[in-house]
C-alpha cells in the first residue's frame, strides 16, 4: 500500500475540492463530510456496507451516522497536517454507491459545530469540563468527546477580563457555499451582526440577549 493509499499523506481544503468526484462533499471543521438523504432507516443503512468497504480499501477510519432522515459520512483529520489524501478516491467511491442507491446528496446539511469556551487568563478551566462531559483532552487547549458524537471544545483565555466570569460562543462550520445564506437567515431571525471584518472566513453574530455564534466558511477552502 502506497503512501496516499494508507492515509499518511496530507491535502487541503483547496486540494480536497480540486478533486475530481467529490462534488458531494465539503470540508467543515472536523474534515470533509457528506449528507446523503434517504427515504427511510432501511434506505440509508444500505449504504453502510459500502462506505465500510470503501474506508477498508482505502485505509481511513470515517465516522456514520445513520439516520431516517439519511446519512452523514465524515472524515476526520490527520492531526495537525491535515485532510489525508486517501479521502479524495474514498470520498469519490462514497458519492458512486450512494448515487447507485438512490441517496440524494445534500451538501447544504453539511456542518460542524465547536464551542469555546473564554476562561479569564488566570483560571483553567479543561479539566472541569472534561470531567464533566466524559471528554479527553486534545493539544494543549482542546477537548473532544472520544466517540466524536458531541462539540468540540476549545478553551481561550480572555486577556484582562474579570475573574469568573467566562464569555461562551459557538462556532458553526458550513460550507463555503452556503455561509452567507445562513447569516442572513440568523440575522433575519433577530440576531445582530457584531463583526464581518473577517469575512468570508467567519462572521461573529450575537443573538437577541448577547450570545455569540460565529458562522466559518474558512475550513471549506484554506489552502
Amino acid at each position: 500500500m502506497d503512501e496516499t493509499a494508507n492515509g499518511s499523506d496530507a491535502i487541503s481544503a483547496a486540494g480536497f475540492h480540486q478533486a475530481s468526484g467529490v462534488s458531494d462533499w465539503r470540508v467543515t471543521g472536523t474534515g470533509p463530510q457528506a449528507v446523503f438523504t434517504a427515504t427511510s432507516l432501511s434506505h440509508a443503512a444500505g449504504l453502510v456496507a459500502p462506505i465500510v468497504a470503501a474506508a477498508e480499501r482505502f485505509g481511513l477510519r470515517p465516522d456514520i451516522d445513520v439516520r431516517p432522515e439519511g446519512v452523514v459520512v465524515r472524515v476526520p483529520y490527520a492531526g495537525p497536517e491535515g485532510i489525508p489524501a486517501a479521502a479524495v478516491d474514498f470520498a469519490a467511491a462514497v458519492s458512486v454507491a450512494a448515487a447507485a442507491q438512490r441517496l440524494i446528496p445534500d451538501p447544504s446539511r453539511a456542518q460542524s459545530i465547536g464551542i469555546y469556551v473564554a476562561q479569564h487568563s488566570g483560571a483553567d478551566v479543561r479539566p472541569f469540563f472534561t470531567a464533566a462531559l466524559g471528554y479527553e483532552d486534545v493539544g494543549d487547549t482542546d477537548a473532544a468527546d472520544p466517540m466524536r458524537c458531541g462539540p468540540q471544545l476549545a478553551f481561550n483565555p480572555i486577556t484582562g477580563d474579570s475573574p469568573s466570569r467566562g464569555r461562551t460562543h459557538f462556532d458553526v462550520f458550513v460550507p463555503a457555499d452556503q455561509a452567507r445564506a445562513r447569516v442572513d437567515a440568523a440575522l433575519a431571525a433577530g440576531g445582530r451582526l457584531a463583526d464581518d471584518s473577517h469575512a468570508p472566513a467567519w462572521w461573529s453574530l450575537a443573538s437577541p440577549d448577547n450570545h455569540g455564534v460565529d458562522i466559518a466558511s474558512w475550513t471549506d477552502t484554506y489552502d
